[in-house]
């Protein structure tokens, strides 16, 4: 069992809260009304140990004493019999053991216990285990009495659809990953990492925190386990995840925000005299570790379970699951807006989405699809994993991905490796005990997709940047950059796109991209360096003759890279400089420098740059490099901030000594203004001309930058 429900039901940090947790009230009520007398010796002793489990949501500990109790109860006490029996079909139903379920109602019914309710609880554990026929029938008895009952009328449909459903099947291809799995429950896969290289789950495993076997589930409290692939694509044994992050308690069904910071998860505390509730608790990653978890504080309410988190792809919405009051029945999908000074607006999906069965285990696949596991809308049996899709009219539409992705068992939470749609999901299918499982899938499609990384020229990667993306199908986009500088994103064949990366205290990168129709998946990979606006900018690749200043043919290609940037800058005006080593007089080497300097810009001027944006300076020998935090990487023996001047490299050895002259032997330019065009005579703001198309505008809102 999977923590799926929450905090009083099986796996409970994984899955949901299912029904769990009714309220005290609630549940004395159900206990009330089954409670009988009987003469057994010991069995009423059984029955209110038993009673006492059930009230707590400790199904597995309940189940046992009721079970004792049973076996206590001679068989001529049919009526006793048929209310322990009731007793343990909820506690089995709770379990997500089905087939014990299915036997306990099976013995409701014999001894004529049986209503309306128990015909239609009876019916969907029948559907958890392909028993469709039978269910069908169940259905309709209930039906009879509860006309109205959603429920009942659309577990009837999926009864009568289900084997068709299957037969049919789908593209989906679904393997089992022993890799992930133990011999109890490992559940909410989850894919992290720029390359999708790590993935994370909740397991019940041995291995898991603390000592004591959890009432619920009759298994040890979940915890968050981590598996990493390597270069040839092997994953690694599942360990713990390291640091505070696991507790005696069960944690599960994580996920993560856009920029791999922040991770959300599901939290259980035990207490012996209350049912438990689920909590959404946060961590933050620093040093490549997660921190001490802290409790997110969405609801006042303290009487109803809030779990299985999910970001949506642009990082506004933060997704959950709960039973407060103003859903649908059951367990509904809710969300509340994540904003800059905290947790903002909270709404339910609605009625498109959550019935009054149980919806839980909410993800998005990056193109903003939600992805959602349910047992109240038509499917094959228990838990189904469904689709939603906002049209135009903003109004979400509901997929079935059929069979093989979904069974008559348990299935959901899935985990999507990028844009394709691929990746892990669990399941109970064809587990006698009801644990979960760990699946891949893949469903075989055509991803045209951009890579791109944003960096400084000469630099490091830069994840505080921005990439905005137009495209001639209407396209008009905003995309994050993550922690290493990269961003994906899906585009549409035939689309002509243009992407313009920026960020603060650097110059704007822009490239175009045509992408062509193909009959197989492809992913562009495009890199964005952006120029410093306050420090030296390499012109990498110019070339001279021995003592010459004439630019020889090798260097057109970075002169065309720098024109290209200048007009993507209009508004920048820059200092062309070129630099020689020590060796020489100063005169000869700064008249050398500045013949070059005067060449390069001459080569601008003719490529359409105006003059007045260009100063070439040659300083010869007069500045030395001096060392950035990136070069030492490749030269290990240098240090950031040494200053290649002839007395730093007379000490070093000959091959050190070239090195460093190559160095200072250079092309750069420093920005001097980012104004030039912007100001009238007067040294005031231009006003800005209005473009009269709309969508013309709209693509100069986008791409009219300057830092």
């Amino acid at each position: 069992m999977r923590c799926k429900y929450t905090a009083v039901e099986p796996k409970l940090t994984a899955k949901l809260i299912r029904e769990s947790k009714m309220k005290l009230s609630n549940i004395n009520a159900i206990l009330m009304a089954l409670a009988f007398v009987t003469s057994s010796c010991g069995a009423d002793a059984y029955i209110k140990k038993g009673e006492k489990n059930l009230a707590l949501g400790e199904y597995f500990d309940a189940a046992n004493n009721f079970k004792q109790a049973y076996t206590r109860t001679p068989a001529k006490e049919k009526m006793a019999r048929g209310r322990i029996s009731a007793k343990l079909a909820l506690c089995y139903d709770k379990m997500n053991a089905s087939q014990k379920a299915v036997g306990a109602y099976q013995n409701v019914l014999r001894y004529g216990l049986a209503d309306a309710n128990t015909h239609l609880l009876f019916g969907r554990q029948l559907l958890k285990t392909g028993a469709y026929k039978a269910a069908e029938e169940q259905f309709k008895i209930a039906l009879d009495s509860l006309p109205n009952n959603k429920l009942a009328s659309e577990g009837l449909i999926s009864a009568q659809q289900a084997t068709q459903t299957k037969n049919e099947g789908s593209r989906y291809i679904v393997k089992r990953m022993e890799v992930f799995n133990s011999h109890r429950a490992d559940y909410s896969p989850m894919l992290f990492g720029d390359e999708h290289n790590k993935l994370y789950f909740s397991s019940t495993r041995n291995e898991a925190k603390g000592n004591a076997l959890s009432g619920i589930t009759g298994a040890k409290p979940a915890d968050i386990f981590v598996s990493e692939r390597d270069d040839k694509g092997k994953w690694t044994k599942p360990e713990p995840v390291p640091g505070g992050l696991n507790t005696d308690y069960d944690e599960g069904a994580c996920c993560f925000s856009p920029d791999q910071r922040t991770m959300y998860f599901t939290q259980c505390t035990t207490n012996p005299n209350y049912p438990r509730y689920a909590q959404v608790m946060t961590s933050a990653r620093a040093d490549a570790a997660w921190a001490k978890a802290t409790k997110l504080e969405i609801s006042k309410d303290t009487l109803s379970s809030f779990a299985h988190p999910a970001v949506s792809p642009n990082g506004q919405w933060l997704y959950f699951v709960s039973d407060m009051p103003g859903g649908q029945g059951g367990q509904d999908l809710w969300r509340i807006k994540l904003t800059t000074n905290g947790l903002g607006e909270m709404e339910n999906l609605g009625e498109d989405i959550n019935t009054p069965g149980n919806e839980c285990f909410p993800t998005f696949r990056p193109n903003g699809d939600l992805y959602f596991s349910s047992d109240g809308h038509v499917g094959l049996g228990g838990l189904d994993i469904y689709v939603a899709k906002q049209n135009n009219n903003q109004q979400w539409e509901i997929e079935h991905p059929g069979f093989p992705l979904n069974s008559n068992g348990d299935d959901f939470g899935l985990t999507f490796e990028g844009p394709y749609n691929r990746g892990f999901f669990a399941s109970n299918r064809g587990d006698a005990r009801g644990w979960d499982h760990i699946y891949a899938f893949e469903y075989p499609e055509i991803v045209h997709s951009i890579k791109g990384w944003v960096y400084e020229q000469d630099g490091y990667e830069l994840p505080a940047a921005q990439v905005f993306m137009v495209g001639n199908d209407g396209t008009n986009l905003k995309l994050g950059v993550l922690a290493d500088g990269s961003f994906r994103q899906v585009v549409k064949p035939g689309v002509e796109y243009v992407m313009l990366a920026t960020c603060k205290g650097y110059l704007n990168h822009k490239e175009e991209l045509m992408v062509k129709p193909s009959e197989a998946s492809h992913e562009y990979v495009l890199q964005f360096p952006l120029a410093s606006i306050t420090a030296p900018v390499l012109i990498d690749n110019i070339f001279y003759d021995l003592d010459k200043f004439s630019l020889r043919p090798e260097s057109k290609q970075a002169l065309d890279e720098l024109v290209k940037l200048l007009n993507e800058n209009p508004n920048v005006t820059i200092e062309l400089s070129a630099h020689c080593d020590y060796r020489g007089s100063a005169e000869y080497n700064k008249a050398l420098a500045q013949k070059r300097a005067d060449a390069v810009v001459k080569y601008l001027i003719d490529a359409g740059i105006a003059e007045e944006r260009l100063t070439p300076v040659g300083y010869g020998k007069e500045k030395p490099k001096t060392i950035r935090k990136k070069l030492t990487e490749r030269y290990k023996w240098l240090k950031e901030g040494d200053v290649l001047d002839e007395s730093f490299i007379t000490q070093l050895d000959k091959d050190k000594q070239e090195v460093c002259n190559q160095l200072n032997r250079r092309t750069e330019f420093v920005v001097q203004r980012t104004t030039f065009g912007l100001l009238d005579d007067k040294g005031n703001l231009k006003a800005k001309k209005k473009t009269p198309k709309k969508a013309e505008k709209e693509t100069e809102d986008v791409f009219d930058i300057v830092e």
